[in-house]
């Protein structure tokens, strides 16, 4: 019988164990997505305690919590960061089966020491230890990334953004890259007209341009983009129910915005295809600048009307949503590289019923220019565990070159996170050995070891043009 967190979990055979500890083990972390404050990484951040790091944040603690009839008031209410601590404890133990008790307890060994497991018994002993270890500035928010030796970070930021975070960082030459991505949203998301206008103003004093022409809002997008792209920035990204692709003409889209402008209703038709208009604008700047292009499809958010009032957005209340794909991104990618304008782009679906339509999908548009120049993404969100990642593995593999992924991301807001990398490494390793082992691959450890590495580290280096401190 294996022993719970050994030094073989999720490793099934020899094969996959050699491979694992004698590559994936041994590969750096690029993070090239996730949603980690710069301004924790620039002030160097130490942690009150082990809520401050651990909980704040987290919608998927945040989902179990409430699921085990936890009150809003000890999730994201009044109550004490210790009393959160404990209600947490309380639900581990009901979270058996759930990724989350793999990650927590993965999380707790690989930066505390902590092999106990997290109950409502060992709760008090273990909110100690870890709160002496993370008041010490060993355990700061940088120290915490270079524990999971990660080499490079990519956060998510609003176009809008000052980047003075970023900067600083920069400045004081830290040795971990820290790189903004940028992401409009906020420039597309027109169903709230007031909130949008106000959106448009802060843009505009960004960019020092005056939003008052759709020509203008596509200026002021691209002035920013260029001042990322001076900061480092090499990517964008997009969170998307589904990608608009409607026919449209210029007219129509100018006549939308200053409708819009105006605070004047609009029909969906015309919101339709003025933010059709507005990705290919995007996707057009990516291509410009050698950037890499993040469509993050599928969800349905704040699905809970009460809870959005009370709580707002990113408070754990979206799921999976079931909107048509295919045909609209066959449409945005075409328009997009019918005039030799496509980036490199990395599309990611939350609904598991389109895996094999992102499988194919992606080599539509591959045209020889870069290895694996349109990627299926890591499994997102919900299909970020155990059964998602190999349901990823095994259609990737069966319609495209898995040798080429680009591999894991964290979508974080934790800086604990890092062990899920680990988790990842772990199913790739074992689903490799478990093939050798069957004699569907051959055992040439040269060549499988290289490939892992590949998909752990190497393809995103290379991939995204990296330059990493210290290589």
């Amino acid at each position: 019988m294996k022993k719970f967190l050994g030094d073989d979990f999720l490793l099934e055979n020899k094969v996959a164990r050699d491979l694992y500890y004698g590559h994936a083990a041994r590969m750096p972390i690029i993070d090239f997505h996730c949603h980690l404050p710069p301004e924790d990484i620039a002030n160097d951040t130490v942690f009150r305690n082990l809520t401050h790091v651990w909980l704040a944040g987290d919608h998927y603690k945040w989902r179990a919590l409430r699921s085990n009839g936890i009150p809003e008031r000890l999730i994201t209410g009044t109550g004490t960061d210790e009393e959160k601590f404990l209600a947490w404890a309380q639900t581990v133990p009901r979270t058996l089966r759930n990724p989350l008790y793999h990650w927590t307890h993965l999380e707790l060994r690989r930066f505390f020491g902590v092999k106990k497991l997290l109950d409502a018994d060992s709760a008090p002993g273990i909110w100690r230890r870890c709160n002496e270890m993370l008041a010490t500035p060993e355990f700061s928010a940088r120290n915490l990334l270079r524990k999971m030796d990660v080499r490079l970070v990519c956060t998510t930021d609003d176009p809008a953004d000052s980047l003075q975070h970023h900067r600083r960082i920069r400045e004081e030459g830290f040795d971990i890259q820290v790189l903004p991505t940028f992401r409009p949203d906020a420039a597309m998301a027109v169903d709230d007209p007031a909130q949008w206008n106000a959106y448009l103003d802060r843009l505009g004093d960004a960019a020092d341009i005056d939003i008052r022409s759709y020509d203008a809002l596509v200026g002021a997008l691209d002035r920013r983009h260029a001042f990322f792209h001076e900061m480092g920035g090499r990517l964008s990204d997009h969170g998307l129910e589904t990608v608009p692709a409607e026919d449209f003409t210029a007219a129509q889209v100018k006549e939308a915005f200053t409708k819009l402008r105006a605070r004047q209703s609009v029909s969906p038709g015309e919101i339709a295809r003025f933010r059709s208009a507005l990705m290919i604008e995007i996707g057009r700047m990516n291509h410009a600048r050698g950037w890499t292009m993040q469509l993050h499809m599928g969800p349905i958010r704040n699905n809970s009307t009460r809870s959005f009032q009370k709580l707002g957005r990113d408070a754990g209340f979206d799921s999976i949503g079931d909107a048509p794909l295919a045909r609209p991104l066959a449409k945005f990618l075409d328009a997009l590289d019918r005039d030799d304008r496509l980036p490199k782009t990395i599309l990611y679906n939350i609904n598991p019923r389109d895996n094999y339509l992102m499988g194919t999908m992606i080599g539509n548009f591959q045209d020889g220019t870069v290895p694996g120049k349109i990627q299926w993404g890591a499994s997102w969100w919900f299909l970020d565990q155990k059964e998602g990642i190999a349901w990823h593995f095994n259609a990737l593999s069966a319609l495209g070159l898995l040798s080429r992924f680009v591999g894991m991301v964290t979508d974080s807001r934790s800086f604990l996170s890092g062990p899920r990398h680990e988790y990842f490494r772990r199913i790739l390793c074992n689903l490799i050995g478990t093939d050798a082992k069957r004699g569907e691959l051959p055992l040439d450890m040269g060549m499988l070891g290289a490939l892992v590495k590949d998909v752990c580290f190497n393809n995103a280096k290379g991939y995204f043009g990296f330059n990493l401190k210290g290589e």
